[in-house]
């Protein structure tokens, strides 16, 4: 049970800290490019910007269009009580609560498909498409990274999982290869650079941007803030791997730590997006499939390593 300062400072985390990721990332690619790049936090000036916004519908959708937005943020931050960003736990903690997250991103993610065939368009359309296709792909990443951790903790809970000690060569193994495939859990979720683009405006290389053409106002704010949430959700898990769990630390001490690795993350998927290309729309199961090996070599590694 979490004490109420940490809870605090767990919804502190998660509802300050997207945002602010974003803006290490921008600032990151702008670094790359030579520029100075905006205040980091510019994200929340735009997602106040949106705020203020009137949204307009078009004739064609129905409140499936609406409800979009609002059941894509109310999963998200849902499942933002099920990963440990400042602790050792997470708020809200159950057996295989791992796989209700994953099925809680699916449910935001079958709305905001819903909620682009809604307008009609079709390059929305396209655009849902795409996600559905990507995402049946993503999902064995996820599943065998958790099912390694799982093998290898003899736990159920998201964030027994993640509690990962490294006291042998197999669980070292583990502890890289699930790194890697959460990594791009985090790029295709997020819709980041090489999966998707998040600042394109062609519409036919578009995924995620695609889909939200048509809303405006509050409710692509919704959306965008959605979308940094996940950023967030994998980093943290990222940094609940490689933050030394084990150890018997001050809560403030892991709290920091979290944050501090969640914020090099942030750099890291900056640097990331400046050196390499988003590759084409043919090669973006290739790479989700970078991932699934990775992962599937994590669980061989707890397989071969006998009892860890």
């Amino acid at each position: 049970m979490m004490t109420p300062p940490t809870l605090l400072a767990h919804l502190l985390v998660l509802l300050v800290l997207p945002p602010f990721l974003m803006g290490v990332i921008n600032r990151t690619k702008a670094w790359w490019a030579g520029r100075k790049g905006a205040p980091f936090s510019q994200p929340w000036r735009d997602l106040a910007r949106l705020v203020r916004k009137q949204p307009v519908y078009s004739n064609t959708t129905t409140i499936l269009f609406r409800l979009g937005p609002l059941v894509v943020l109310a999963t998200t931050g849902l499942t933002g009580l099920m990963v440990p960003l400042v602790a050792k736990s997470a708020p809200l903690v159950f057996s295989f609560d791992f796989v209700t997250l994953a099925y809680l991103w699916g449910l935001g993610r079958v709305a905001m498909m819903l909620a682009a065939l809604d307008t009609g368009s079709a390059f929305e359309g396209m655009g849902a498409s795409r996600e559905a296709t990507f995402a049946a792909v993503l999902e064995p990443a996820f599943f065998l990274a958790m099912g390694a951790l799982a093998s290898a903790t003899s736990a159920t809970s998201l964030s027994q999982l993640l509690a990962l000690t490294t006291s042998r060569t197999s669980t070292a193994v583990v502890l890289v290869a699930c790194v890697v495939a959460i990594f791009v859990v985090l790029q295709v979720e997020g819709a980041r650079v090489p999966v998707d683009d998040p600042n394109t405006h062609l519409e036919l290389t578009m995924i995620h941007e695609v889909m939200i053409l048509d809303h405006a106002g509050p409710e692509l704010a919704a959306l965008q803030y959605s979308a940094a949430m996940k950023v967030t959700l994998c980093a943290g898990m990222i940094a609940a791997l490689l933050w030394p769990g084990a150890l018997e630390l001050h809560p403030a001490v892991i709290g920091a730590g979290h944050v501090g690795i969640m914020l090099l993350l942030a750099v890291v998927v900056g640097c990331v997006e400046s050196l390499m290309a988003r590759v084409r729309m043919l090669d973006v199961p290739q790479y989700i499939l970078v991932g699934v090996v990775a992962a599937a070599v994590a669980l061989l590694a707890t397989l071969g390593g006998g009892a860890l």
